[in-house]
């Protein structure tokens, strides 16, 4: 067994006997640490609120000014955020003007298409430049668009041609940012037609840095990381759970009844959908404005203010991760991450120790961080 102590744990990061611990976790006590966590892609990772960096909501509601066109489906990013706000209060408000503070979001802004693929898969970026330059919209500085149906049929040069107009309109006016999007699930699975051309803009978005919104990735995942996928999910969370060609389960409806509304989700609408997944999307389009007004991602990227007394010491070995706490951290909540921004295991600090079993965890880095609405202690962890 090896000890790692930390009687700051704000202060720049001590290692102990780090020669000699193998196959063990090595932690490191940081300050106003920024792990980039994700690039530029809003995926199922980013569905986590308390994640979320207040500072960076708060500064996008003060800096973005967002036009956004869709139809149905992109309408559960809104009633999401509607549904949110009432839940939530006036940290998530949203109007079209931003008054009273609010994000300023200009809700089916773009006339002369109405998604990205109708009335065809042009006409959206006709629209979006005939906008721009009107000198009334000279403030927005977010365009977004959302596929309805219509990558269920397109072929590789329709795609093209959806990924060439964004890049000549990012090119054109290089002081907005364009948000690709994915479009939603049709239930064909990994290999339908639907999820190629998914991965083809998300391909293109990887290669060449682009901000993704991933519609499609967010409603394959439950909150525990369940994937659904490969099991014929579709838009309304249905699924195969048996593989017999019949979708007799869904995960939203499922997850909704084992967890507490008003808890652990909220009631909102989302067309086509299920409340859950409004309630994912509306998580990832918060945390796409976070990114957008400067946010890195990381879990911890906003600064620490508040009480920042208190001591921690860690014993670690292979099998165990045990943080020995002060009075300080009561009711603090304590998670561990992988470098994907999932949370693997969290507890709440109700007394003076905290345990983890770390056995059946993979070689890697890992992220340990106790958190307090803003304040935040954070190490990192890398089992050899």
């Amino acid at each position: 067994m090896y000890h790692n102590y930390f009687e700051n744990p704000l202060n720049v990061y001590k290692i102990i006997n780090f020669i000699s611990l193998k196959r063990t976790l090595i932690f490191l006590a940081l300050s106003n640490i920024s792990f980039i966590l994700y690039g530029q892609i809003i995926d199922h990772n980013c569905t986590v609120l308390q994640n979320i960096s207040t500072y960076y909501v708060d500064l996008a509601k003060s800096s973005l000014h967002i036009a956004y066109e869709h139809t149905s489906h992109g309408s559960q990013l809104i009633d999401g955020m509607t549904g949110l706000y009432n839940w939530k209060g006036n940290k998530y408000a949203f109007n079209n003007g931003g008054s009273g503070g609010a994000l300023d979001i200009s809700d089916y802004a773009i006339t002369g298409g109405s998604d990205l693929g109708n009335p065809n898969f042009t006409s959206w970026a006709t629209s979006t430049r005939n906008y721009l330059n009107n000198p009334a919209n000279n403030d927005v500085n977010v365009i977004i668009w959302s596929w309805c149906g219509e990558l269920s049929y397109a072929s590789v040069i329709d795609v093209n041609t959806y990924l060439n107009l964004m890049s000549s309109l990012e090119t054109d006016y290089p002081n907005i940012k364009f948000v690709y999007m994915t479009g939603h699930l049709d239930g064909t699975g990994v290999n339908g037609n639907l999820n190629l051309c998914n991965e083809q803009i998300r391909n293109y978005c990887r290669v060449n840095n682009k901000i993704l919104y991933d519609f499609a990735d967010i409603e394959s995942y439950d909150p525990d990381n369940n994937y659904f996928l490969n099991k014929a999910a579709n838009d309304n969370c249905d699924y195969d759970s048996d593989a017999n060609g019949s979708l007799d389960r869904n995960w939203a409806s499922d997850w909704q009844n084992t967890h507490t509304q008003d808890v652990d989700w909220y009631n909102c609408s989302a067309a086509h959908s299920q409340p859950l997944n409004g309630n994912r999307k509306a998580y990832a389009a918060w945390w796409l404005w976070a990114r957008l007004a400067g946010w890195d991602g990381g879990i911890t990227r906003i600064p620490i203010t508040g009480e920042k007394t208190g001591s921690l010491k860690i014993i670690i070995n292979t099998d165990e991760l045990k943080i020995l706490l002060d009075d300080n951290f009561i009711s603090w909540k304590a998670g561990l991450y992988n470098l994907q921004g999932s949370l693997i295991l969290s507890k709440l600090v109700e007394s003076d120790a905290i345990i983890f079993d770390v056995s059946s965890l993979h070689s890697g880095i890992y992220i340990v961080v106790l958190s307090k609405g803003e304040n935040t202690r954070v190490a990192k962890a890398i089992k050899l």
